[in-house]
């Protein structure tokens, strides 16, 4: 079994470069879910995808400031 990294559940602040790219992925996230809410009709499954879209985004700014071991990027 896989350990945590020590700073699993510590807050990274992100450099210069990892802030210039979650900005320009929260965008293209709010640029999707816009044409989401847009296209789709309400719904549960609706919801349910805007909440996975959130999730992903959170995910996608995880994976930006850490390696795959979980080790901070630098």
């Amino acid at each position: 079994m896989a350990t945590l990294h020590e700073s699993t559940f510590q807050y990274l602040v992100p450099t210069d470069d990892q802030k210039a790219t979650m900005e320009r992925t929260r965008k293209a996230f709010a640029d999707f879910a816009t044409l989401i809410d847009a296209e789709l009709p309400p719904g549960p499954d609706k919801t349910y995808l805007l909440r996975q879209l959130r999730d992903c985004a959170m995910w996608a700014n995880i994976a930006i400031t850490r390696n795959p071991d979980g080790s901070p990027r630098t």
